[in-house]
This record gives structure tokens, sequence and C-alpha cells, in this order.
């Protein structure tokens, strides 16, 4: 498909045509028993549960975090009270990155796109006062992602909370670090191991906690189409379930406990069809790839956040429009849960006005319109039924060429999935360059003077705070004990015992988030990406 093609007149964000008028010959010959099924049964085409929202709405997870870690907990304590159902933390870049904030390479950087988290003592302030076996909580982390777990059960249980009482997600997805972001540690071999060591160790400690969540949201972020956002997660998917199966478990062993996490942009009809498109594609592979014979293994359950590649700074207030579309779409489409951008995070970190907003908006399509009301509300629209077969055809399309390449990692190595994702966010950087691609208050409807307007900004001084609390720690606590454990972790990483037990033991004792990323590194290196990326 040429990228001149993508989302350009009488086309999808995908490529594919868009006719003016949809009626019944669209849909001749439909086996709609064999494509749709019914809600909650194979293939989930019209959602993973019988009644959907009709029982109870979508989780509203707000994704935050800045600062330290005090800040972050006023914050969730706030989002709590307003009625949010679960807390997504956002850590900053050093964490991201098994860096401690007195690292000089983090000069700068801490505490600025998250909270900073170095030590279990800063987990303690994180989640102080919040009831950890009643709250689900979402971390976006993932190289380091074993060590914030570790951290997160170490707290609940000082607050008396089992490991079978708590919920969640780690976010865990290195593979697409590897493609849109860049957030790596380790090779991809090494990455797998311990994702593999994860998932071993959530299936006995924490078997309600969800072990990975495979993100399109950062690909699409760097501009993926909604169907290269759907195959390249899947692929990486089908990666991460061959990985544990080398590691002994098998495909209904981890595939309940699979989440996704999809963007939703402001092209509501194509992301309905989307959604839809990508629960068939997945219980497909689930079971005819795989063989699985666990109905939870085959349901694509997955969490959406709106587009904020789509959000300007130019008159920031229409932002607030765009998220209201963007979360109804992935509404109709069946999400699981929901994080509904701030209007002003394309200038700043969100004010607490802002974050308010955000979380009405998803109350507000909740509980004031109608969507709750009925399940897969598209079902049987000419249009929809008939994007998502052709979106379906164009995702696997795609997943047949990565697998043709050897499987995910394989053509990560060859540079397939980046240089895809490259020429289509070429492709809309030019349409909305020469006014083909329409973007309000940018290239069209534009005014002379923005408003004023005062965004959050982080406080400098909280590098300092966190560089003396890592000397106090490192001052206090059994040095020769966190030494020891350090070592047994590098044992562990140079054989085949999973690693988190060692590792848990090295952060009880008080190991910071570098610590324990640099023993890893002693051991299996960093990725260094080849010269073509």
């Amino acid at each position: 498909m040429s990228g001149d093609a993508i989302g350009g007149p009488g086309r999808t964000e995908s490529g594919l045509p868009v006719k003016p008028v949809y009626g019944p010959e669209d849909l001749s010959g439909y086996d709609a028993e064999a494509k749709l099924g019914k809600p909650g049964s194979y293939p989930f085409t019209r959602g993973v549960y019988p009644t959907m929202y009709t029982a109870r709405p979508w989780t509203m997870r707000q994704y935050a975090g800045f600062g330290t870690a005090k800040e972050s907990n006023e914050r969730y304590h706030q989002l709590v009270a307003a009625g949010t159902g679960g807390l997504s933390v956002a850590f900053d870049l050093p964490t991201q990155m098994g860096y401690d904030s007195d690292d000089p390479i983090c000069s700068g950087e801490i505490g600025k796109v998250g909270v900073a988290v170095d030590s279990i003592d800063d987990m303690r302030v994180l989640f102080g006062g919040l009831p950890l076996d009643k709250i689900s909580t979402s971390m976006t982390i993932n190289a380091p992602a074993s060590v914030l777990l570790l951290m997160y059960q170490l707290v609940a249980a000082e607050q008396g909370a089992t490991g079978a009482q708590l919920t969640g997600t780690i976010q865990n997805d290195v593979l697409k670090e590897y493609i849109a972001r860049g957030t790596y540690i380790f090779p991809p071999k090494a990455s797998l191991r311990l994702i593999s060591d994860i998932f071993s160790y959530c299936k006995a400690e924490l078997p309600r906690w969800n072990t990975i969540s495979i993100s399109g949201y950062h690909m699409a972020e760097a501009g993926a189409t909604p169907a290269q956002e759907i195959a390249f997660t899947l692929a990486d998917a089908m990666e991460y379930v061959r990985a544990a199966q080398a590691a002994g478990l098998s495909a209904d062993d981890v595939g309940p406990r699979l989440s996704f996490f999809f963007v939703a942009r402001t092209t509501l009809i194509e992301e309905v069809a989307k959604f839809r498109a990508a629960r068939r594609v997945w219980a497909k592979i689930m079971k005819e790839t795989f063989g699985c014979t666990n109905p939870k293994s085959l349901m694509l359950r997955f969490h959406t956040q709106t587009a904020g590649v789509q959000l300007t700074a130019q008159q920031p207030e229409v932002n607030l429009v765009r998220v209201a579309l963007q979360g109804l779409g992935a509404v109709l489409g069946g999400t699981q849960s929901l994080h509904t951008n701030s209007f002003d995070e394309a200038i700043a970190l969100p004010t607490q006005k802002a974050a308010r907003l955000a979380l009405r908006t998803q109350q507000v399509i909740a509980f004031e319109t109608d969507a709750c009301k009925t399940v897969d509300p598209f079902a049987g629209s000419y249009v929809v039924e008939s994007l998502t077969d052709e979106l379906e055809a164009e995702i696997e399309r795609l997943i047949q060429a990565v697998e043709d390449k050897g499987g995910a990692v394989a053509a990560i190595e060859q540079g397939f999935q980046k240089d895809e994702i490259e020429r289509s966010a070429y492709a809309v950087a030019q349409q909305i360059d020469d006014s083909e691609r329409t973007v309000i208050g940018v290239n069209k409807f534009t005014i002379d003077e923005e408003e004023p307007y005062e965004p959050l900004r982080v406080d400098p001084s909280i590098e300092a705070e966190q560089k003396e609390r890592l000397a106090k720690l490192r001052a206090e606590r059994d040095n020769a004990a966190v030494d020891k454990a350090l070592a047994a972790l590098k044992v562990a990483a140079e054989g085949t015992d999973n690693i988190l037990y060692p590792m848990r033991d090295a952060l009880a004792a008080r190991a910071t988030v570098g610590e324990v990323c640099n023993a890893l590194r002693a051991v299996w290196g960093t990725y260094t990406p080849p010269d073509r990326f």
C-alpha cells in the first residue's frame, strides 16, 4: 500500500477505501453467526463479556504521576475521591530506563514525565494511604517492570494485602520499545527471558495480576495506522506466547492474563471497527495457532487511551472535544478500561482541574449518554461490519508479513515494523503540511493570538531532594545485605532460575532500581540498535 494513500480523501486512516454510502449489498452473503457470534462468545467481535457495560461501566483509569512520590500520592487520592476506579502510574524517564535519580546521566530529567521511584522507600510514599487490596493499579513500565512490580507487592504486603488480592497490570512490553519508543535496556533475548520469569512468578504469587499489557498505543503515537497498530501488537503478543512456551508454560497458562493497550483516535467509525476486528483476529490466533481451549485465553481484553498525538497546543480547549469523541469511540468499540487525556497535555503536565475534567468526560459518557444501555451498539451497521471485515483482512496480511520474516523479534532486527510506521507517519505529516488533512487550530480555523495559559510545572528542586533521599537510604541500610542479594541476583541471571525471587530479596533489603538493573546489565549487557535505525 503506498504511503500517500493513508488517510487521504475517500480513505480510512489505514488506507482502506471508504464509500459515500453503504447498504445491504455490502453485507451480501455475510455469515453473521461465524463473524459475530454473541457478546461474550467466540470470536468475541461483539465484546468479551455477555453484558458488557449494561452490568457495569468500564474501569475509569486515569494516568498520573509527576515529580516526587509525595506529590503523585496526593494526585492519586484526589482521583480516587473524584470517582476513578483504578490508578495508572506514569514513571519518569530515569525510572523507565533503570537508573537512579543521582546517576549523572539523569540530570535534568528527574520527575519530568512521571514520578521518580528509586527504591521501596519511594514506593511506600507513592501508595501511602491507598487500599492496595481494593484498587486496581496499572504501571506503565517496561524494561524494569519486574522491579516495580515487586516493590508494589512488598509495599502491599506491609499493608497486609496478600498476592492473591492484588489486581492490576504492568505494561512489561519491551518489543514495542525496540519498534517505536526506545526505553529498552537489555537485548531482546534477555528481555524475553525476564518476561517469561514474570509470567511464571505471577502465576504462582500474583494470580490475578495482568502480567503484560501489549501496547499498540506507542506505535500509533509514532505514526502507525490503525491496521498497523493492531497487527504489530498482535505479532508481538505471539512472540510473548512463544517465549512462555519455550520456558515450559502453555499458551493457556499465560493467555488469560494477557492484556492489551490501544489508542482511540478521532476517526470514531474506523476505531470502533478496529477494536472489533482486533478481538476477532486474536481469538482466531489463540484458538487456531496456539490451540488454546480456555475461553479466557481467546479474549482480547484491552485498555484504551485517547490519542495524545492528536492533541494540539493551539486552541487547547478544542482538545476537550477531541478527547470526548475519542473516548466515545473506545466505549462503542468495547474497551475494558479507559484513560482520557487532559486538554492541556500538549502544553505540559495536566493541571488538577484539567485531570478532573478528563475524568468527568468519561463519567458523562457512562452516565449521561445511552452508550451503556446495550451491548455493541454498532452491530449490523453496514459501514462498521464492512470496515471490520476489511480491517481484519489488512491486519492478518500485516501479521503474516511479520511471520514471513521470522516473527516479531526477527522483523524488529530487520527494521520492518519501524520502517512501515515511519512511512505512515511521513505521509500524515505531509498531508497536514499541505492542508490535505484538516487539524482545527493548526492549518484551518486558526486564530491570530492564543489566550494565555498557565501550565503545571515540575519543581526543579525535586532532583536535589531525590539525591538526598538516596544518600540517606544508602547510609541507613545494611549495605552488606544489599551486596549479597545483588550477587545472588547475578547468579540467577547467569543461570536458569527465576530471577524475580532473588530480585525481590534485593529490593526488600532496599536495593535501588538502578542497582538492580545494573546487576542485570553486568550479566546481559545493553541493547544497541543496528546502525540502519
